[in-house]
């Protein structure tokens, strides 16, 4: 499918507004980073844990964010997963690793002040673990003559909190005469839960933990891991075309990266392991829209030399012009689309394809191209200057 025939467009006799355009914004964007000491780093890399907490109906995120925030000092995320579960990701800092299990119970304590009736004395049932189930059982299934030994305490124990984290119940439990369906639990048992536990309206699922350490660690790989891909493409191109080929790719990709970190330093979002994913996937695509420039370019070179090479570069862009459209926009709509409807687990990755698409796409033909033609006429009025005292120096012939 072609969708600009014959196509005649004076590209590189319209570069000059993109190149201000992105010196702009690379200079803001680094401007931003450096007033605010760098760019804003997600939990994965600053350390800190990811809770993913189920509620009994659809939490207020706003009511969430504001209560953890007053009890937990440092980065408070709060993001709602779109499974229709009531589920969200509550993300804290962490300074230690061993601040995790106070920090758990800070986030119970408050969330069960925000969101439930706690009752005195008893235990949290939904967020209870295995063994302090069992400890809170034994007496009083003691005192109802219910003989139990020690093991049989343990699997029934197991048997409740298995049928309390299978679906649909998935952690939550709003009644305890569910629990009658529990082989082994009887009326007896039921009654010694509802003495000694209530059920608060919410479970914790998951905890995830990145310590400072791990985290710092992350950080550093996932620069490396960028540099590196920008140095390997560099070799792959330079061999596979000529050098300043590949260093006009990877400054073309370099300053998608910078704009796109420089956009997430201004509209103040973290930069966490789904954007640096995003950010490598951008290199990796922006170097294939500019390597499907660049070997038009190598093609018509071969087939004709008569015109200058600022034409070639131009006929080569118009001549690829339908497939960067196609490619670029039907990709451009599905990330907007992620974007937009995402959720905000996926506001940052999709952000990054989305800024990092547009930047691509233009850089390839208005900041990697016009590179091409700079060395170009760089290296010929370099060849003319040493071919020119060459002859002016050449001894004349005699005139007879």
């Amino acid at each position: 499918m072609e969708l600009f025939k014959n196509s005649n467009f004076d590209f590189l006799g319209k570069k000059t507004p993109f190149i201000v355009a992105s010196l702009i914004l690379t200079a803001v964007g680094l401007g931003s980073l450096i007033v605010k000491g760098g760019p804003e780093y997600g939990i994965d890399f600053k350390g800190g844990a990811m809770m993913n907490v189920r509620f009994s109906e659809r939490p207020q995120i706003d009511k969430v964010r504001a209560a953890v925030s007053a009890r937990i000092p440092g980065e408070i995320s709060v993001q709602e997963v779109t499974s229709g579960d009531n589920e969200v990701i509550i993300g804290t800092e962490l300074r230690q690793d061993k601040e995790l299990e106070s920090v758990r119970g800070t986030l119970v304590d408050t969330l069960d002040k925000t969101f439930g009736q706690p009752q005195s004395g008893k235990l949290d049932f939904n967020n209870a673990s295995q063994a302090a189930l069992a400890e809170r059982m034994r007496g009083p299934l003691q005192r109802a003559g219910v003989p139990l030994s020690e093991i049989q305490l343990q699997d029934l124990s197991k048997a409740i909190m298995d049928f309390r984290n299978t679906p649909p119940r998935s952690g939550l439990i709003r009644n305890h005469d569910e629990l009658a369906s529990v082989p082994g639990v009887t009326k007896s048992v039921v009654d010694a839960l509802k003495q000694e536990t209530y059920l608060a309206p919410f479970s914790i699922r998951n905890v995830e933990v990145v310590g400072p350490k791990v985290g710092g660690e992350l950080r550093s790989k996932a620069i490396q891991a960028t540099l590196l891909a920008l140095a390997g493409m560099l070799v792959y191109i330079g061999f596979r075309f000529e050098f300043v080929y590949g260093f006009a790719a990877v400054i073309a990709v370099f300053h998608d990266t910078v704009i796109t970190i420089g956009l997430f330093s201004l509209f103040d979002k973290p930069i966490d392991l789904t954007v640096v994913a995003a950010l490598l996937t951008l290199v990796g695509y922006s170097m294939n829209d500019t390597i499907v420039v660049f070997d038009r370019i190598r093609e018509n070179l071969r087939l004709t030399r008569k015109d200058g090479f600022k034409n070639i570069v131009n006929a080569s862009i118009n001549q690829t012009l339908s497939r960067t459209i196609l490619t670029s926009g039907l990709t451009f709509l599905t990330a907007v689309a992620l974007w937009l409807f995402g959720g905000p687990v996926l506001n940052g990755f999709a952000f990054a394809l989305v800024a990092g698409i547009l930047v691509g796409t233009y850089s390839s033909i208005f900041i990697a191209s016009p590179i091409l033609v700079f060395w170009q006429n760089f290296a010929e009025t370099r060849r003319k200057g040493a071919v020119a005292p060459a002859l002016s120096g050449a001894p004349k012939k005699a005139i007879k």
